[in-house]
């Protein structure tokens, strides 16, 4: 089949962001205390640019004709980003840490989807890997800011 590797990375994708873009709401509605005025706003952003991945890579996964997942189920089921019943005794620290965490892991899945489309020649999908990449490891370097943090990129 052809793209195999490439189409089954862009599938995990799916999952990922979709479960990355309900953390980062999650983080929005439950931000309290310093910097909320700054970061409230903040995530609105990253939600954005979040959902602006996984309609590009939705798409192109169907362009090979692939077959997104795209419930609810299919998410929680195929997503390797953790999330947790949020409460209001979580920080703001604790939050950012958990979407460090899991913005390192998309760095890891877009590499490993580098290598994939690299290897099974689809320059398309390697560039949207690559641009998405450079976004995840961008902010990384914010997010570790923000918290006082080296970016630790290669972490």
């Amino acid at each position: 089949m052809k793209y195999a590797k490439t189409k089954e990375v862009l599938n995990q994708a799916v999952a990922d962001l979709s479960t990355l873009s309900a953390l980062i709401h999650q983080i929005h509605w439950y931000l309290r205390g310093p910097g909320f005025l700054k970061l409230h706003p903040k995530m609105d952003v990253y939600m954005d640019d979040v959902n602006e991945q996984l309609d590009e890579i939705s798409e192109r996964l169907i362009t090979l004709d692939g077959t997104p997942v795209s419930t609810l189920r299919e998410f929680a089921d195929k997503s390797k980003i953790e999330m947790s019943v949020a409460d209001w005794s979580t920080s703001t620290e604790v939050r950012f840490k958990e979407l460090i965490k899991a913005m390192r892991y998309m760095t890891e899945l877009y590499q490993e989807g580098l290598d994939a489309s690299d290897e099974e020649g689809d320059d398309v999908t390697n560039g949207i890997f690559s641009d998405g990449l450079a976004y995840f490891q961008k902010t990384l370097w914010m997010l570790q800011a923000e918290l006082g943090l080296a970016p630790e990129i290669d972490a």
